[in-house]
This record gives C-alpha cells, sequence and structure tokens, in this order.
C-alpha cells in the first residue's frame, strides 16, 4: 500500500483564479508567476492551466527552459534577468524575455547580437532595496537600451515592499516615486503582485503580477483567499495509520511536550516534516478529520503527527486527514505556525503523491 500523503491540485480553480484576478485588473495585462514549481503545485500543469495569461513569470532560466521543453508556448519573462552571459544565447534560442536590474546585465545585454531583438524589462528599485537600479539612473538606462539594436521592446517595472499591509505609507510613496520617473515616457509598467492588486488599485497600470493569489491564498495575514473570491488549489491529506488510548496525565509524542489533561483517544496520522507538514507546528493546530475538526497534539515527527480523538469516538483507522484545503485554509495552519501560506505550499517533499484534476 502507497505512503498515505497526498496532495490533489484542482487546475480549474487556478484557471478560476487568474479571472479573479482580471476582475480585478480589467485593463491590465497578467503575467501569472509560476516559479518555484507553481508555488508547489506543478509548474508545468500550472502553466497549461494558466493560458490565459499573458505572460508567466519565473524566477531563472532553468524554470524557463522546463517550461518551454514541456510545450508551453505562453511567452515567459525571467523575473530575476539572467545571472550569466551564457544565458543570452538561451533567452533567444528559447523566446524569452528578461528583467535587467544591475549595470552589468545591462552591459552585457546592449553587447549581445541576437539574430531577433529582445523584450527587456528594466527593475527599479523604488523603496524595497533588493534588486533594481536607482530612480536617478533610469533615464541613461533607458538612453542606452533605446540606442543599442538589441532591443525589441522595453518596459519597466518595481516591486513593492509592503503592499500586504493596507496602511503603510511605503505602498504610496513606492507608486508615486515609480510614477514620477516615468512621466511623459511612454513605456509599459508594472507595480502589482497579489497584495497590491488586491488592496491598491492605485498600482493597477500596464502589467500585473499575480503569484499567491492564482493558488487560492490571500497574501493579507488577517484573511483567507476565500475573502476575495478565490478558490485553493491544493488538498492536502493522509489518513490515520493508528488509534490508541492512553490515560490522564501521559503524554504523546518527542519530548513528552503534551499530556492529556483526561482519559484521551489519540489518532496517528501518515504525514509530518519529511513531507513537508511544518515541523513547529503547535499543539492545537487544527486537523480535519473525515471533515471535523480535531487538534494536534505533541511534537510533529518526521513522518507523523498524533490528534486528540477524543470527542470524536467514531473514527477508524484508514479515515482521512486534512492538513489545509478549501476546508481547511492553509492561512490558517501558517498562523498557528507562525509562518507564511508561502513556505508550507512550497516546502512539500517528493514523497507526497501529488494528482490532478480538473473541476469536480
Amino acid at each position: 500500500m502507497a505512503r498515505s500523503a497526498t496532495a490533489t491540485i484542482d487546475l480549474s480553480t487556478i484557471a478560476h483564479n487568474l479571472n479573479q484576478v482580471k476582475i480585478f485588473t480589467p485593463t491590465s495585462k497578467v503575467i501569472a508567476v509560476v516559479k518555484a514549481d507553481g508555488y508547489g503545485h506543478g509548474i508545468i500543469e500550472v502553466a497549461h492551466a494558466l493560458h490565459n495569461a499573458d505572460l508567466l513569470g519565473v524566477a531563472c532560466i532553468e524554470e524557463a527552459i522546463q517550461l518551454r521543453e514541456a510545450g508551453i508556448k505562453t511567452d515567459i519573462l525571467l523575473l530575476e534577468g539572467f545571472f550569466e552571459t551564457s544565458e543570452l544565447a538561451q533567452i533567444e534560442q528559447y523566446d524569452l524575455q528578461t528583467v535587467i536590474h544591475q549595470q552589468a546585465q545591462l552591459d552585457q545585454v546592449c553587447a549581445f547580437q541576437p539574430k531577433n531583438p529582445l523584450t527587456v524589462w528594466i527593475k527599479l528599485d523604488t523603496g524595497m532595496h533588493r534588486l533594481g537600479f536607482v530612480l536617478d539612473q533610469f533615464d541613461a538606462v533607458y538612453q542606452q537600451l533605446q540606442s543599442s539594436s538589441t532591443m525589441a521592446t522595453i518596459h519597466a517595472m518595481t516591486h513593492l515592499a509592503c503592499s500586504d499591509e493596507r496602511n503603510n505609507p511605503l505602498t504610496t510613496a513606492q507608486t508615486n516615486r515609480f510614477k514620477a520617473t516615468l512621466t511623459n515616457i511612454d513605456i509599459d509598467r508594472s507595480i502589482a503582485a497579489s497584495a497590491a492588486i488586491i488592496g491598491w488599485p492605485e498600482t493597477h497600470v500596464d502589467w500585473v503580477r499575480p503569484g499567491l493569489m492564482l493558488y487560492g491564498v490571500s497574501p493579507f495575514a488577517d484573511q483567507t483567499g476565500a475573502d476575495h473570491q478565490l478558490r485553493a488549489a491544493m488538498l492536502f491529506q493522509s489518513k490515520i495509520i493508528a488509534i490508541k488510548q492512553i490515560k490522564q496525565g501521559e503524554s504523546v509524542g518527542y519530548g513528552a511536550t503534551w499530556v492529556a489533561q483526561r482519559d484521551s483517544l489519540i489518532g496517528v496520522i501518515a504525514v509530518g516534516y519529511g513531507d513537508g507538514y511544518p515541523r513547529l507546528a503547535p499543539s492545537g493546530t487544527p486537523v480535519l478529520i473525515e471533515g471535523k475538526r480535531v487538534e494536534l497534539v505533541g511534537r510533529v515527527s518526521m513522518d507523523m503527527i498524533s490528534v486528540d480523538l477524543t470527542d470524536l469516538p467514531g473514527t477508524s483507522i484508514g479515515d482521512t486527514a486534512t492538513l489545509w484545503g478549501a476546508q481547511l485554509p492553509v492561512e490558517e495552519i501558517a498562523r498557528h505556525c507562525q509562518a507564511i501560506p508561502y513556505q508550507l505550499l512550497c516546502g512539500l517533499t517528493q514523497r507526497v503523491a501529488i494528482t490532478y484534476k480538473n473541476g469536480n
């Protein structure tokens, strides 16, 4: 019998979530972000589900090549740009677009002699202070690109540092700096990722870059995807493999960190941090057993977790345990773990069996 830990990915919900992006931003084109193996959902399958996106965003050329070799025809953007000059030949070969964010990349791309001109995105640092040209470099960067025969199209983008905080003034400041820098220049622009798409409509310029929301998850710590009419794409489940009675005062798991306050019925579930269930999930983290809530007890092990079944006396070995999904949002589990949903979605390991479906 195969190990019980499984993830079911509903590709129809990803298509639905893309449509929700378009409802939020009806006049913007969409760069659908599929990096990090489609946020743990499977980059190739997700890319097929997002065939109505205008552009796919990946972190590196390896991800882009993986998509092209799987037959994906949608335009692809390297969000971190290229790391070595040798990648420019692959950018041309696989018909990719690239971000540039520093002078070395600018010089290399302008010196390159492709058969067909490239599409390049200038990344500007408006306050994130991670990647990007400083604002007073923009004119020189733009002029150098315009004077190069390498270029077919030039776009500009920035990245927001605090858009998941609805009242943080830095988002408005970054947006205003970006727009002011590009005043009177006819160039396509992109500011908004998921949080800004939902919470900051003034950032909805020519292009938006949804990532987390495509997978049905809210970028805001106090909300879930359902609050934005998004649908969770991943259902992470396993099964109960053992049930045992313990007496009041007895403990469960490594370190004896949880002690029964009453005679208790304990269920053991075949999932642990070796599968990607968060090691730091504390006692009290919710789990669904056949759709009913119970609580995690004791420490998460590599291969197993335990739950308190005392109030579900009819539970049996083989019953289904839901770790997160539409009925138990991953956002809620992340809050219990003092983590973010990105970590949980991207953290599933290879021993979790992934299956795909399209709708019910």
